[in-house]
């Protein structure tokens, strides 16, 4: 595919790289790649990333079409709560990706799917996130739901669309909440400054909300269930960050402090509630806390007020 840009009066004197990785929605070392490949051109003539723009320069970039990995099947145990023959529910252990990716292309639960399932998993998403109908993060813990058919994952994605899927999370927040419970409704949207992060406040952000209920207080962190509205990329660390509460351990949205030495967020996806795709039937399943989030629990124990 080849892209054709013309540099604007904004973009005098800037970068050749730092103006594609902006243009084109890539990373500055994707770019970077691409300039070294010899498949950026200015005006012509193949360029140097080091190059500065100048205005009404003509730009041409080449950029491959992305080859599919080939995922395998691996033997990695899994923590199944219900299989039958449309879904299964699995407990996300911590540091386990969901799905291969950039950096992870092996000992992903995808790949435990595989060899779990074998054939039977549904193909909507595609080779990489085969099953896969949501996802939670890496370091998150618990339950999540996978699909071992096309119908199946149909009728799931159409419940997750329409909020009707029960999702409750226990996490530990930095600070003291005064509310007994509330609300967060806040947009989100990828963080102009780092497309790593996701940020409330942002023009064009898609609806978010999430439900907040106190279990427990100490002197310098909270116990809260958080319910989710709508499921948005790090939803519950962002809206709760917001609000001056971020998870402890949280290394994006937290403070750099780790004073409780977490591998992490403090966050597990305890509760998640369904309509079977077959029965119609109400089916909740609960993954219990995992030891690292009992043992802060229970250093926590001495301060509560």
């Amino acid at each position: 595919m080849i892209r054709e840009l013309t540099a604007g009066a904004e973009h005098a004197d800037m970068r050749l790289d730092v103006f594609l990785s902006e243009a084109l929605d890539l990373t500055r070392s994707h770019a970077q790649k691409l300039i070294a490949s010899g498949l950026v051109t200015v005006n012509g003539l193949p360029a140097k990333g080091n190059r500065r723009l100048k205005e009404g320069d003509l730009l041409g970039a080449e950029i491959p079409e992305p080859k599919e990995a080939e995922i395998l099947p691996e033997d990695i145990p899994l923590d199944i709560l219900y299989e039958d023959s449309d879904v299964l529910l699995v407990n996300k252990p911590k540091g386990m990706v969901v799905h291969p990716a950039a950096g992870h292309d092996s000992g992903t639960l995808v790949n435990a799917l595989m060899y779990h399932c074998r054939d039977s998993l549904s193909g909507i998403n595609g080779v990489m996130r085969p099953g896969i109908v949501h996802r939670i993060d890496r370091d998150t813990t618990g339950v999540l739901i996978v699909c071992k058919n096309d119908a199946a994952h149909q009728c799931i994605a159409e419940q997750l669309k329409e909020h009707s899927i029960t999702r409750r999370y226990r996490a530990v927040v930095q600070g003291c909440i005064k509310e007994n419970e509330g609300t967060v409704d806040s947009p989100m949207a990828r963080d102009p400054a780092d497309r790593k992060r996701m940020k409330c406040g942002v023009p064009d952000g898609r609806r978010a909300v999430t439900h907040f209920r106190v279990l427990k207080r100490y002197r310098t962190a909270t116990y809260v269930e958080c319910a989710l509205e709508t499921g948005r990329t790090h939803q519950i660390r962002v809206h709760m960050a917001s609000i001056g509460h971020p998870l402890l351990g949280d290394p994006v949205y937290g403070s750099k402090k780790n004073p409780w030495h977490l591998n992490g967020q403090a966050l597990h996806a305890m509760v998640l509630g369904f309509r079977h795709p077959s029965t119609g039937e109400y089916m909740e399943f609960q993954a219990p806390l995992p030891e690292e989030f009992q043992d802060l629990l229970e250093r926590l124990a001495g301060q509560e007020i």
